[in-house]
């Protein structure tokens, strides 16, 4: 149940992810690569940015130290997301399952995960993680197979589906909580700084979303302080009862249904003799009723009577 709620959560995720990784397929193709490499590279990498980086420098014929330095830059923003995520997450989680659930983390998957009101299982992440990964590596494969036939003009036009994509999932929540868009507008003012200030723009772009993202927690935290252990403790049962009260339901009317059910085929299990001599004995029972109803009229009498028998 969980994990086709997952499946469905995730499908905005997939269709932003077609259009974005078909970019990708198709630049790498441009670049010289064969159309098989952009596919083993979105099998093995699940990082929009770290992947078109990548792709890039090994085209442009840097060195594996410079690779792997700007991999780390990059993807180092995951490590928060993952610590984030971690106490969500239910505590029946195994360690592989973690492990498996580091490899499909990002920003999107992130987003719809934390908006969860309840804890995140392995099964719902699995079902956005299934949804979403396939749209990658499928819309990779598809631009891979493209290559040249498109023109430039519909290609960077497929690079704005991934911003929507981000304020289709950022706008729902700052509505509802003043503290989401407190650290929404927060990390927006501060990227703009990075962008323009003369010299903070030579910042890396990994640096600049790490210290971003640190600086709009803390305002978050410092404005709209979260409540002690023993609150949130009770409001993520709550919440855990308010995720499974429509799938507990659900199973008490499958329950009540079996039951009357069961009792139906016990009444239809009833041998054919039986049957007769109930039905023979019902009967009899109504007949009886009825000649006594007729005796009881019968003694009765009535004041037309009385006067005939004077007569």
């Amino acid at each position: 149940m969980r994990y086709k709620q997952g499946c469905k959560d995730g499908i905005p995720i997939m269709l932003g992810y077609l259009t974005v990784s078909f970019t990708f397929g198709v630049s790498c193709v441009a670049k010289g690569f064969k159309w098989w490499m952009p596919v083993f590279c979105s099998l093995t990498n699940f990082t929009g940015t770290g992947q078109f980086a990548g792709m890039d420098l090994i085209a442009a014929a840097g060195s594996v130290l410079e690779l792997i330095a700007t991999m780390l830059v990059i993807n180092a923003r995951y490590s928060l997301m993952a610590i984030s995520l971690s106490q969500k997450l239910s505590p029946k989680t195994t360690l592989g399952q973690r492990l498996l659930i580091a490899f499909g983390l990002t920003d999107e998957n992130y987003a719809v995960a934390m908006r969860r009101q309840c804890e995140v299982t392995f099964d719902y992440y699995l079902g956005v993680m299934t949804t979403s990964f396939s749209g990658w590596v499928l819309g990779t494969l598809l631009g891979a197979l493209a290559g040249g036939i498109l023109p430039d003009i519909l290609l960077s036009a497929f690079g704005i589906a991934l911003y929507g994509m981000f304020i289709a999932i950022v706008i729902p929540p700052c509505r509802s909580s003043k503290a989401v868009a407190t650290v929404v507008l927060s990390a927006i003012a501060l990227s703009c700084l990075f962008y323009y200030t003369p010299y903070l723009k030579n910042l890396s772009s990994g640096w600049a979303v790490i210290i971003c993202g640190i600086s709009s927690a803390v305002i978050g935290a410092i404005f709209f302080p979260v409540k002690d252990d023993e609150n949130n403790a009770g409001d993520d049962n709550s919440n855990t009862e308010s995720c499974d009260a429509e799938s507990d339901n659900k199973n008490k009317g499958a329950n009540l249904s079996s039951d009357d059910a069961e009792n139906t085929c016990e009444n239809t299990d009833i041998p054919a003799e039986n049957q007769t001599y109930l039905n023979a004995e019902n009967t009899q029972n109504t007949c009886e009723n009825t000649q006594n109803t007729a005796i009881g009229t019968k003694a009765i009498p009535t004041e037309g009577d009385d006067n005939n028998g004077s007569l």
